[in-house]
């Protein structure tokens, strides 16, 4: 059974410039599957947030595409593609004075038109994602009185609410404690793992991010675009290989980043 629900053929990222396409990498081919949680990983430069932004059309590709379901995502329109993947950018909205109840309502947007009422169906399905999430104590307050934590609930709820089968997320546990970080990856997987739903995030939380995923995206300049099952790239050197540093070593058994003081 195919499985498959965004696939990258022949992709090439980058920006297109006065002088020229600057790109980054080339020939990228990749599938994200239903119920698989997929990290994303590389050093900070390394093109992360290009890749999630041509993968949801924010970026037009250089060359190559981006399938949905079998169908291009450039032949949706951009109401249709917001039915199909939703990205969660610390960027995408400006909430300070909304509550968390009505961020989590604009995930029905694609469905009710930006100023659209909301209907008992979309109401439904908006308190079933608060559900979900476990935030119902948040709802009626305003976005500024939350935490860091709390606020991206709040907008991985909005996600769960727009009803796609892909959500991308960048950075979600950037400035987050530790514990926070792991019930925010504990969610994650409850998402692909009992809602079904297909999910890639970027993270800098390398070992964190290895532990909880399926599969593993990797970037680098000069190594370039890799993609595997988590724990075969791991074992197979492939992971070290694009994060060791001079008395930094990675445990392929514990996927855990060891340093060694004397070679500092």
């Amino acid at each position: 059974m195919n499985n498959t629900v965004l696939k990258m053929n022949g992709l090439t990222i980058g920006y297109k410039t006065s002088k020229g396409n600057n790109i980054l990498y080339s020939n990228m081919d990749a599938t994200l599957k239903k119920g698989e949680l997929t990290c994303l990983l590389g050093k900070n430069g390394t093109g992360k947030s290009t890749l999630l932004r041509t993968l949801c059309r924010l970026l037009p590709p250089i060359a190559g595409s981006v399938q949905v379901n079998g169908k291009d995502i450039r032949q949706f329109s951009m109401r249709e593609l917001a039915k199909q993947i939703g990205i969660v950018l610390t960027d995408m909205v400006r909430t300070e004075d909304m509550t968390a109840y009505e961020v989590i309502a604009l995930g029905r947007s694609p469905y009710t038109g930006f100023l659209g009422r909301l209907s008992d169906s979309d109401r439904e399905i908006i308190d079933k994602s608060i559900e979900q999430i476990g935030i119902a104590e948040l709802t009626e307050r305003k976005m500024q009185t939350l935490s860091d934590g709390e606020r991206q609930k709040i907008m991985i709820a909005k996600a769960v609410a727009q009803e796609t089968p892909v959500i991308l997320l960048d950075e979600p546990s950037a400035f987050l404690d530790y514990a926070s970080k792991i019930k925010l990856l504990q969610l994650l997987h409850t998402l692909t793992k009992k809602l079904g739903k297909t999910v890639l995030v970027s993270s800098h939380d390398i070992e964190q991010m290895l532990r909880f995923s399926d599969n593993v995206w990797l970037l680098d300049r000069e190594r370039g675009f890799t993609q595997g099952e988590t724990r075969l790239l791991c074992q197979n050197g492939t992971v070290a290989s694009y994060f060791n540093l001079e008395g930094i070593t990675f445990d392929q058994d514990n996927y855990r980043f060891e340093i060694d003081f004397d070679q500092i």
